[in-house]
């Protein structure tokens, strides 16, 4: 008697979007408890710099002319998206490997290692995009906004937390202790990041010994993108430079982070 097979073969992009259903699952049921990373952590930082010390910081040279607020709200988009990629690409991304061993139970099925790592990066470009939609809208009624440049705002902030979250996918990747060094990570590079990327002043302000790591950090290049198309100031060819960058970086990463899922994953 022939056996006829039941199973189907799963596309490439069904399978990611497969992970992405399983996350939206989750979201639904639970989505309160991410309510603070998911926009109100820069709304309290744009809230406390831009309302509280931004009150003493006169429109200038530095700002464009602008109001401390309007300087830094696009600044601030950039840099929670970053610090939230950075975040869910760590300890999350381990535990599918370690503790909740979701990422093996998945690749059991037809679902390929590249497929878990495509469905991880596209829930977080949804998720990203979900957190800056929240702090843009909060951020109008601080009237941090000079016009409709805050939609591609929008867009900037995602391009950079997706160019922070695929080396650190790749490094969870790599991670076979409990994960200490993600601690090191947050502290002594994305703390440092935040602050002299050029979030709050620019960064010519940056002694000339050490402005060079401003350059390398993901973060100016995404804070430079997000100003330039909200606030302007950044010429056509150097937000493309930006842009490009942000690019580089996530394609070296989801390279990384490809490899090493397979790696870790198939045995």
């Amino acid at each position: 008697m022939a056996t006829i097979s039941t199973g189907r073969v799963v596309g490439k992009w069904h399978g990611a979007w497969l992970q992405v259903e399983g996350r939206w699952t989750w979201y639904r049921r639970h989505w309160v408890s991410t309510l603070y990373s998911t926009g109100l952590q820069p709304v309290l930082f744009l809230a406390a710099m831009g309302l509280g010390f931004g009150s003493q910081v006169q429109p200038g040279a530095a700002t464009g002319g602008l109001s401390y607020l309007q300087y830094i709200a696009p600044a601030l988009l950039a840099a929670g998206a970053a610090q939230q990629a950075v975040g869910e690409s760590s300890y999350p991304v381990l535990s599918g490997f370690k503790w909740q061993k979701e990422y093996l139970a998945v690749t059991a099925t037809p679902v390929s290692p590249g497929q878990v790592v495509g469905g991880h990066l596209i829930w977080s470009a949804l998720r990203l995009t979900l957190a800056g939609a929240i702090y843009a809208l909060v951020a109008l009624f601080f009237g941090a906004w000079t016009g409709p440049g805050v939609l591609l705002v929008i867009l900037a902030g995602t391009v950079t937390g997706l160019a922070c979250a695929t080396p650190m996918t790749a490094l969870a990747a790599h991670t076979f202790d409990e994960g200490q060094r993600f601690g090191l990570i947050f502290r002594f590079v994305l703390i440092p990041m935040t602050l002299f990327s050029g979030t709050f002043f620019p960064i010519s302000q940056l002694p000339g010994a050490i402005r060079w790591l401003a350059w390398l950090s993901p973060l100016w290049h995404g804070t430079q993108l997000a100003r330039g198309v909200s606030i302007g100031g950044v010429g056509a060819g150097a937000m493309l430079g930006h842009l490009a960058v942000l690019a580089v970086l996530f394609a070296a990463g989801w390279a990384l982070a490809h490899r090493a899922f397979y790696r870790r994953l198939v045995v």
